[in-house]
């Protein structure tokens, strides 16, 4: 059995811009700080909330460096590492792994895509070289790939992938997934409105969006539920349903970024192709927060 990176809530934290569009690093800071006084189980630095696919080489390391600077140690810091380039990928991991992270998440090679023989390829390649704890990322709605369960069957078996964050939305692969792979590999929902059913089938927590404008609570949906209040649980993921929907009523991270300018927190816009919201989104976000 391996070990378990964590259990609760992991926030998929922004990463706050300037005006000129560079990063922020002194808000970065704060809101780092204000995770880990909130309850956070974990920080992801650099994922799809943290627009990694828009930070230059150096950016991208520095957030991650920076990151586990400021954390240092209270909760386990995931760079996100990933990339549809496995030479990259493996760049990326070894700096993660230099400067001192817990653990680093591997997205699904998008745009140029692959078979599953690719993707335990370009998997493993990564794994060989970084004796460091990965997360599979399975997200099919934003790369194109979808990891089936007998290719987890096969990347389980790799010491160092002991994990993997869920967001295909399929809980009949998830359980086929979950047999196969049994303790050799941790699951994460990566859904928000999903937190409950997953770790109902035994999936150890979330990586959130929500938590980056609700951590204490998100932690408080995995903490009863592991606690074995489960109606309380269950009553809680219900009542954020309306806010979970309309933090992806369009592209993340536009919805949560936005949400956190509107409670005064200021992270700065995205960065383009991504742009600001509708009105008529934007009021339907309001209304829920």
């Amino acid at each position: 059995m391996k070990k378990t990176i964590f259990t609760g809530a992991a926030v998929a934290l922004v990463t706050p811009f300037l005006e000129d569009g560079s990063v922020n690093y002194k808000k970065l800071e704060e809101l780092i700080e204000y995770q880990i006084s909130n309850s956070t189980d974990a920080i992801v630095a650099c994922g799809t909330t943290g627009e990694a696919s828009t930070l230059t080489d150096d950016e991208h390391k520095e957030v991650i460096r920076f990151t586990v600077e400021k954390v240092a140690g209270r909760i386990p810091v995931i760079a996100g590492t990933g990339s549809n380039d496995t030479a990259y990928s493996l760049e990326l991991s070894q700096f993660a792994k230099e400067v001192g992270a817990d653990a680093h998440l591997q997205v699904t090679p998008y745009y140029n895509k692959t078979t599953q023989k690719g993707l335990i390829k370009h998997f493993e390649y990564v794994a060989d070289r970084v004796d460091l704890p990965m997360i599979l990322y399975n997200v099919p709605g934003r790369t194109g790939m979808n990891i089936l369960p007998e290719t987890y069957g096969e990347l389980c078996k790799h010491p160092n992938i002991v994990a993997a964050k869920e967001a295909n939305g399929d809980v009949a692969a998830l359980v086929k997934t979950m047999d196969i792979c049994g303790d050799e590999l941790d699951i994460y929902s990566g859904d928000d409105g999903l937190i409950v059913p997953m770790m109902s089938l035994g999936a150890k927590g979330v990586i959130s969006v929500l938590s980056n404008i609700r951590p204490k609570e998100t932690h408080e949906i995995c903490q009863l539920f592991m606690d074995g209040k489960i109606a309380e649980s269950a009553k809680m993921q219900k009542a954020y349903n309306n806010l979970i929907n309309a933090l992806f009523i369009e592209t993340n991270p536009i919805p949560v970024k936005t949400a956190l300018n509107v409670l005064g927190f200021e992270v700065g816009e995205c960065r383009l192709p991504l742009c600001e919201m509708s009105e008529a989104n934007l009021e339907k976000l309001k209304k829920y927060l």
